[in-house]
């Protein structure tokens, strides 16, 4: 595979990596799929919310998905990442790899706050993604922890987990009357002492098991919220927005962010401040879901096939 030149060297095999690469191939490109490194939906049970998909396990995604690639020679997966990349537009290295075009997928980092208790919990009972997990959560005890809440946040997070549920919690230091007011209005229940610990469920218990038809592990599924003081709040799946980070090869290529540290692209071409590099997925925004991620990854893939196709064939490459 030395000095192969690809048509598009697409960097993350999730979702947003996997559709750009069927839909890159389905239009004769030659794609290479750089797939390494943790998944940030590893400890995650199922992938749900994406139509037809709805419930599977994402390890299975994966392996469908790249089951649809294998017919298409014009596509290669490789089980290695990428550690970086130099050239420029038409001509980007990737180590043994040449591309015209980079198109990266390579998601986001979390870093959940350190709290005792949160990592056997984290993608079990303890989401950042109402829409992924919160039917099989329906009607239980909801808590949300955000360290400081604005009059948006409570529009666009805290409020609508009382469509899932009529006891939500709010763990918070900070905030404003009109915004107690609102959420007192909402009947939701505020906090403002520090969160020392989550507390799982002892060996045994199913009371505050998902209504998913399937149980969870031992340690998995969440009890209650200690709180400095003592004081333990009883909740059953707890909602945060922890900070995330870019990968270390979108740090070194020194892309342009927005403020919150996402990748910036045009929202029509999902190009990236450096010609010829592009980006879909986790890595571009906060409203973050395999659907979402699958659809920017066909949007990406459409625009560098146009893009690529004009230029091939203007210059007699095809």
């Amino acid at each position: 595979m030395n000095d192969t030149l690809f048509d598009v060297l697409v960097v993350g095999g999730g979702p947003g990596g996997l559709q750009a690469a069927l839909t890159l191939g389905r239009a004769r490109k030659r794609v290479l799929v750089a797939d390494g490194g943790p998944r940030r939906n590893a400890v995650a049970g199922h992938l749900n919310n994406f139509v037809s998909r709805d419930g599977i396990a994402p390890a299975d995604f994966r392996r469908e998905a790249r089951a649809q690639l294998a017919k298409y020679p014009n596509v290669v997966l490789r089980d290695a990442g990428v550690e970086a990349i130099t050239g420029s537009r038409g001509d980007f290295r990737a180590g043994d790899v040449r591309a015209r075009r980079v198109l990266l997928a390579t998601g986001m980092i979390d870093q959940p706050p350190a709290i005792e208790g949160l990592a056997p919990l984290w993608g079990h009972s303890v989401f950042q993604c109402p829409y992924c997990h919160g039917w099989d959560f329906r009607g239980r005890r909801w808590g949300y922890l955000a360290p400081e809440v604005s009059a948006a946040h409570i529009a666009m997070f805290v409020l609508q987990l009382r469509g899932w549920s009529d006891e939500v919690t709010l763990f918070t230091n900070v905030m404003s009357d009109e915004v107690r007011q609102k959420l007192t209005a909402a009947k939701v229940q505020i906090e403002s002492a520090d969160v020392k610990r989550l507390i799982a469920q002892r060996s045994g218990a199913t009371y505050g098991a998902p209504r998913s038809g399937e149980a969870l592990g031992e340690g998995q599924q969440l009890e209650a919220v200690e709180l400095a003081g003592g004081k333990r709040v009883a909740v059953d799946a707890l909602f945060m927005h922890p900070p995330q980070v870019q990968v270390p090869l979108v740090r070194s290529l020194g892309l342009a962010l927005d403020d919150e540290g996402f990748v910036k692209v045009d929202p029509m071409m999902r190009e990236t401040s450096v010609p010829g590099i592009y980006a879909a997925g986790d890595l571009t925004t906060r409203l973050q879901a395999a659907v979402i991620a699958a659809a920017a990854g066909m949007q990406a893939a459409a625009v560098i096939n146009a893009e690529l196709t004009g230029e091939l064939a203007t210059t007699g490459a095809l």
